[in-house]
């Protein structure tokens, strides 16, 4: 290898900074699109199933219609619509007004009396209808419905003096994240995202752009060696994209909240590690193609839709199909999401974060020594 000459790498790194500063989109990609990024993941993207519309239709006057229909309106997790017609309350599931039903029948009232005392062994009916497009929002509905009336019957005994029967209670404690906010771990992975956009795409058409230009051929007519070149074209995104990363984490925690129970310097290690693959990936796309349009097009495929879809960050990827979860493995975002999030989560929880910076670093080194190795130093592409 060519011995590097300090005075000539601190010019070409002064030669690049001097392009990002003068270029108005490499500011705007590496500060601005971070920032909104992250609160469009943070607040526009919600799991949480809160609010959710449901009709309530009571066709019973009686008492024990009325309270059990109290426990439904009075829950914080449902936006309840009552109706005294089906017919009516099916249009509105039907249209997306309500995302399920629920019918209290005419003898609700009088069938819970008679179970009660033993005069039937009928059982007082509650209809759930719920809308199947959406499987999640229809589980939570049909869990809830039980939960809510497990409720109503305790409630019930205790007005009236009775025992209850109940001999086991389940008491959840949340590990980690016990708001079970998921803007607490949407946030985290979130960063992954954003540290592939500007790792990436912006180094995409740093090698591109020379060539599209003409200043590559006058830049390896001097005596710069190919790995001042190389180091030249990541030194300065490295800085960039280590003060987005800061910026990010500035967001995360101080005006979204989002707890860091890590330490700054394991985050400082992932992070680096990570944005160094990205940077080759980006690199070597710019390299091989010449052409800032297909290699910006190529960092798209390459890095950033690998990056949201099977990095783990939306999708759990123990619910994907085998093949795809194999694939994953190969994704240098997967192991950024697990890191990020046991260290804004957990905290240093080392068998974790071992496993992850060890697959980060191997990812790091094939895709920089990749692009090393596909860096021309002459016109012919030798």
């Amino acid at each position: 290898m060519s011995t590097i000459s300090r005075r000539r790498l601190i010019a070409l790194c002064r030669k690049e900074s001097y392009q990002i500063v003068r270029d108005p989109s490499s500011i705007l990609i590496a500060f601005v699109l971070p920032v909104i990024l992250l609160f469009i993941f943070g607040y526009g993207i919600n799991l949480d199933t809160n609010r959710v519309r449901i009709g309530l239709v009571v066709e019973d006057s009686g008492v024990e219609a009325q309270r059990f229909a109290d426990v439904l309106t009075g829950s914080p997790y449902l936006e309840v619509h009552t109706g005294h017609s089906r017919s009516a309350m099916q249009d509105q599931l039907q249209n997306g007004s309500v995302r399920g039903m629920v019918v209290l029948g005419s003898d609700f009232s009088a069938k819970v009396q008679q179970a009660q005392t033993h005069q039937t062994q009928d059982q007082a009916q509650i209809q759930l209808l719920t809308d199947g497009a959406e499987p999640n929002t229809a589980n939570f509905l049909s869990s809830y419905l039980q939960g809510s009336l497990q409720i109503w019957l305790t409630q019930r005994a205790s007005d009236r003096g009775l025992p209850d029967l109940a001999i086991t209670s389940l008491e959840p404690r949340y590990w980690f994240n016990p708001t079970t906010v998921s803007r607490n771990y949407l946030v985290p992975g979130s960063i992954s995202v954003i540290m592939t956009v500007i790792g990436a795409l912006l180094t995409s058409l740093v090698v591109a752009r020379e060539w599209e230009r003409g200043t590559m051929e006058a830049l390896l007519s001097t005596s710069v060696t190919r790995s001042e070149l190389l180091l030249s074209k990541i030194i300065p995104y490295y800085m960039l994209g280590m003060i987005a990363m800061s910026l990010c984490v500035l967001v995360a925690t101080v005006l979204m909240g989002v707890p860091l129970r890590g330490s700054y310097w394991m985050l400082f290690i992932v992070s680096s590690l990570f944005l160094g693959s990205s940077l080759g990936l980006g690199l070597l796309l710019s390299t091989v193609t010449r052409n800032q349009f297909v290699a910006a097009q190529g960092a798209l495929v390459a890095a950033f839709l690998p990056a949201t879809m099977l990095s783990g960050f939306v999708f759990e990827i123990a619910s994907m199909p085998l093949p795809v979860r194999a694939i994953s493995y190969l994704i240098p975002a997967r192991y950024f999401v697990s890191a990020l999030q046991t260290i804004f989560q957990a905290g240093d929880i080392w068998p974790v974060l071992l496993l992850n910076t060890g697959f980060l670093l191997l990812s790091a080194l094939f895709w920089l020594g990749l692009t090393a190795l596909k860096t021309a130093r002459r016109l012919d592409g030798n």
